[in-house]
């Protein structure tokens, strides 16, 4: 049981864990999780977290299939830049290490913001803060939870 299980529970929200076998030697956790559950790329969502200019730490969650556009991040958080965050800010921060990073139940809640192409699914899948570990969940359901907002955030690969 995670955090974010936890979390979710608590505040009686519906959701499905999925678990699989995580791989040592993969390199792309999220495509990883795509082929180990058989999903669609555009329906698994990654975890990344942001530095922005003036110093700011925020999610953004988009598809797998997708590259952060972070001039639509800096937009979306009305800032002049973004760039990602340090492996080991990411990990302090959120307490989650990399490939495991949840959006749910962080060290320190983070400004949240979800790539809006969620919202085209009835579910989608986020780390549950582990590798291996998938939790499917409602978008507006985890909007609602991350107090999150939808926009634009990826180009897609």
């Amino acid at each position: 049981m995670t955090p974010a299980i936890l979390l979710l529970k608590q505040h009686a929200i519906a959701f499905t864990a999925h678990a699989y076998e995580h791989q040592r030697e993969a390199k792309n956790y999220g495509l990883e999780a795509v082929n180990a559950l058989n999903l669609s790329r555009d329906q698994v969502f990654k975890t990344l977290v942001c530095q922005l200019i003036p110093m700011e730490l925020v999610v953004a969650i988009l598809p797998v299939a997708a590259q952060l556009n972070l001039k639509h991040l800096a937009q979306a958080a009305e800032v002049k830049k973004a760039r990602l965050a340090p492996p080991k800010q990411v990990q302090a921060t959120t307490g989650y290490l990399l490939g495991g990073v949840s959006p749910l139940a962080q060290k320190k809640q983070l400004r949240t913001f979800i790539d809006v192409t969620a919202q085209r699914h009835h579910t989608i899948f986020i780390s549950a803060g582990r590798r291996g570990l998938e939790i499917e969940i409602a978008p507006k359901d985890l909007g609602c939870v991350t107090q999150a907002r939808f926009v634009s955030l990826g180009n897609t690969k």
